[in-house]
């Protein structure tokens, strides 16, 4: 069964929270509520959504800031890695697998921007947090941050398929929506030709 992704603006700092819905059981999960939980609270009423698992992809304030709201009002269970949020209700790791209604979500550990990072997958789509956005990837050089550990993450999102869609943590970029195709093509950051020169560039 085919997974709908949802994607919604959310906050001052151009965040996206994200809903992953099965549309024939209403089923969905939600993804980083950011900092205005009530913009992904509306699309799941005007879409008469289930939210039974919230995501965080990683454990950063700008994208957890709105759980509690989310957990309230849909009594949904917390989901994340445990290296960014040890007490959530589940436990990621590379390869969990979320049941979203008659589909799922395939879990990618993706560190480096921080080292609890994960990706979504759900055949189609790709959720990659603050990993990689649209002709730009995610910080080095914060706390817990790992610029290699970002590379080779970037490295294995790189290697699915071009038409694969990506749906990045924020609004960074030309376009809210990309391929791995386009990045493959435009993201400089792709098309470092080694860790050194990767180095160079995100951390000069």
């Amino acid at each position: 069964m085919s997974l709908e992704v949802v994607q919604i603006p959310a906050g001052r700092m151009d965040n996206f929270s994200y809903l992953v819905a099965c549309p024939r059981t209403r089923r969905a999960l939600a993804v980083d509520p950011s900092l205005a939980p009530e913009n992904l609270l509306a699309e799941v009423s005007k879409r008469d959504l289930r939210v039974e698992t919230l995501v965080n992809t990683h454990g950063h304030g700008d994208h957890t800031g709105g759980n509690a709201e989310v957990l309230r009002a849909t009594g949904a269970r917390l989901a994340a890695h445990p290296l960014d949020l040890p007490d959530a209700d589940i436990a990621l790791e590379e390869g969990s697998r979320l049941a979203v209604g008659e589909g799922v979500v395939e879990v990618l550990h993706t560190p480096g921007h921080s080292p609890g990072s994960i990706t979504l997958f759900t055949g189609a789509d790709l959720t990659t947090g603050d990993t990689l956005f649209v002709t730009f990837v995610g910080r080095a050089d914060l706390a817990g941050s790992n610029p290699e550990d970002l590379y080779r993450s970037l490295r294995r999102l790189a290697s699915f398929p071009p038409h694969t869609r990506v749906y990045p943590g924020h609004d960074y970029g030309p376009r809210p929506v990309s391929t791995i195709g386009f990045e493959l093509e435009h993201n400089p950051y792709l098309k470092c030709p080694d860790l050194a020169a990767f180095l160079k560039l995100r951390m000069g």
